[in-house]
């Protein structure tokens, strides 16, 4: 888009110069996001971006509120949600799954498929479905661990009532 000079004829068409007509009048500002919006933006922006990188078989690892979203270079990508210890996968083996997140104006469900935690110095997953146990062997435990660590720091522990909610609060 070209540059229009101040004495240049206004592109509204009104036949005034510019500087006249509207280089004056005020640039609308978009209603700043709250808070609870920022997050599921946020929160759909990091999962996107681990499953992209996940199926490029890259590397990363984000934190993100209370959680955590890595993705391997063997293709698979985790979200981890640290005050809970609950997991679900993103991509496996460079192919991006269905991200299992419901989003409406005051909450973001995740349905987590599995519980982690980490033993020695691997991370053990609890299936919620059949209660079966894996090893996930190309997780960055160590990265994951500290970036875990760090999360559960900041967050004091009258807040964690607000983070979660039962299902007969929410409706």
């Amino acid at each position: 888009m070209a540059k229009i000079g101040r004495n240049e004829r206004c592109p509204c068409g009104s036949g005034k110069k510019y500087k006249i007509c509207c280089a004056r009048r005020p640039v609308a500002q978009p209603r700043p996001a709250t808070p609870e919006e920022q997050l599921k933006v946020s929160l759909m922006d990091a999962v996107q971006r681990t499953s992209r990188a996940a199926a490029a078989k890259k590397a990363s690892i984000t934190e993100l509120g209370v959680f955590v979203l890595y993705s391997t270079a063997a293709g698979n990508g985790w979200l981890f949600e640290v005050t809970q210890s609950d997991c679900v996968q993103l991509a496996r083996d460079g192919e991006i799954l269905a991200a299992p997140i419901n989003e409406n104006l005051e909450t973001i469900e995740v349905e987590w498929s599995h519980i982690f935690r980490v033993v020695d110095k691997q991370m053990v997953l609890t299936s919620y479905q059949d209660r079966s146990e894996e090893v996930l062997a190309d997780c960055p435990v160590k990265e994951v661990s500290a970036s875990i660590r760090r999360i559960a720091r900041k967050i004091p522990s009258d807040m964690l009532d607000k983070i979660h909610l039962d299902k007969e609060q929410v409706r």
